[in-house]
């Protein structure tokens, strides 16, 4: 957070798009979170690890997934406390998330049975 503050008045540009390009997730990590869930506009759910995602203080951004018409939705979480979404009017929780581990940059498989179909977190 320390790169995004600035005195002046119009701020710090910290991440460079160009042409059709635009930034598409923005989230904070919580400190104990060791895994990225992203699920793709083509209902792609993809959980690698967080290691995995290079640190930046400024540049072009990171390609999560590969997915056919760019990324839905992204959430950190803690392995040992598993994977949750909203579901309905409460929450849900994926517990065997090894089976949409892979490494960054894959497509994916398809979620779980009773995933939101609005292809959010």
């Amino acid at each position: 957070s320390e790169d995004v503050l600035a005195q002046t008045k119009g701020g710090k540009q910290v991440l460079n798009v160009d042409g059709k390009s635009e930034a598409s997730i923005c989230y904070p990590v919580a400190k104990d979170d060791d895994h990225v869930a992203v699920l793709g506009k083509s209902r792609k759910l993809l959980v690698f690890e967080i290691a995995e995602v290079p640190e930046m203080s400024r540049g072009k951004g990171v390609l999560l997934q590969k997915s056919e018409g760019g990324i839905s939705d992204a959430k950190t979480f803690n392995m040992q406390r598993g994977l949750e979404y909203r579901y309905a009017s409460g929450t849900s929780t994926v517990d065997k998330v090894k089976l949409w581990l892979g490494k960054r940059a894959q497509a994916g498989k398809l979620p779980p049975n009773g995933f939101p179909s609005n292809r959010k977190f």
